[in-house]
């Protein structure tokens, strides 16, 4: 798969930082595994990943959280 981007490179496993604004609330996520592209920079999460990163954004903008910075905790089977 070619970078969406750049369409220079093909992305690799790793990890990266996610923020997620919404209103008052901010969610900084550090650790999210990710396919990264090498030549840009741009990551791609996968679905499970991506609806783990919006529960968890969720539960926290409901707890009445304004900023939350933590490790991404991949959910264990």
């Amino acid at each position: 798969m070619k970078c969406l981007m750049c369409k220079q490179s093909d992305p690799r496993p790793g990890l990266t930082t996610v923020a997620l604004e919404r209103g008052e609330f901010s969610l900084v996520l550090k650790n999210v595994p990710a396919l990264i592209c090498p030549q840009c920079g741009e990551a791609y999460t996968d679905e499970a990943t991506a609806t783990r990163i919006l529960e968890s954004a969720n539960e926290l903008e409901d707890a009445g959280l304004q900023v939350v910075v933590r490790s991404f905790v991949p959910k264990r089977i």
